[in-house]
């Protein structure tokens, strides 16, 4: 970010005008500062007719814009996605076919600019938008969130995107040769944001169930006692008996988040983007 008194901010752009009102050649006091002689003459005829405020940057923004959708007809786009939770190809159509002439790409820069592109952000039986908002505990420990976070090897050595095609990298992996995958576990604190992180060889029940257990140890070290835990709907999570076990003894209970709905548990995937 440039200082208050870096060439052509407001400071830099009024230096320049007081030398062109002090005699000073527009071309000469331009070519000084790096700018071009019309650059020079648009801040001065501002500085001229609104003083100081003239200098202060505006909206690239065109004031006018002829063929922008009219407003009666993003109107009625907006309708048609409320009610009916049409995605822009079929709303087109529709459009065009009560004589309206527009394009799918048209109604979809609607629907960008009232924020109703993501039918995720609609309410679906009310059509209404719906807030994001963003929920927290009240205490420590309230609820932990888990989550694993799958990743693929790279060869020791690096992979044939480094040593080329058909090199030894390369051969081996068309061989059938693979390395395999890492599987991040974490776990975040939703009150502190606290997280353990662990890079385990899978994601088997017994495995989540003693990253729990070490998770539980480690948060306990910051005088945090887990009263619940939420993860996903994975087979590990709901039907490892020595994960329920874990989660029992730490004297927590085990939630789920609902079916298809991942940002439920997103303070793990908030996490693990911040791992990877």
């Amino acid at each position: 970010m440039s200082h208050a008194n870096a060439p052509l901010t407001k400071e830099g752009r009024r230096r320049l005008c007081e030398r062109v009102d002090a005699g000073r050649p527009r071309a000469h006091v331009a070519a000084e500062a790096g700018i071009s002689r019309q650059s020079l003459s648009k801040w001065h005829a501002r500085w001229r007719a609104e003083g100081e405020a003239g200098l202060a940057d505006r909206s690239s923004r065109p004031g006018t814009s002829p063929r922008r959708v009219a407003e009666k007809i993003a109107d009625r786009i907006e309708q048609i996605r409320r009610s009916r939770k049409l995605g822009p190809a079929r709303i087109g159509a529709e459009l065009r076919s009560e004589g309206i002439a527009i394009s799918d790409t048209g109604v979809h820069r609607v629907l960008v600019r009232r924020g109703i592109s993501r039918l995720r952000d609609l309410d679906r039986p009310t059509g209404e938008r719906m807030r994001a908002q963003r929920y927290e505990r009240d205490r420590p420990g309230e609820l932990v969130h888990v989550d694993v976070k799958k990743l693929g090897k790279i060869r020791p050595g690096g992979g044939w995107r480094i040593h080329g095609r058909g090199s030894a990298q390369d051969k081996a992996n068309h061989k059938g040769c693979r390395v395999g995958y890492d599987y991040v576990h974490v776990a975040v604190d939703d009150r502190s944001r606290l997280a353990f992180v662990e890079v385990l060889p899978d994601e088997k029940g017994a495995t989540c169930a003693g990253f729990l257990t070490r998770a539980g140890a480690f948060f306990a070290t910051f005088g945090i006692a887990i009263e619940r835990v939420m993860s996903d709907n994975a087979f590990a999570y709901r039907k490892s008996t020595a994960f329920r076990d874990a989660v029992a003894a730490l004297g927590a209970e085990q939630r789920f988040i609902k079916p298809h709905c991942p940002w439920t548990n997103c303070e793990t995937s908030a996490a693990l983007l911040r791992v990877v």
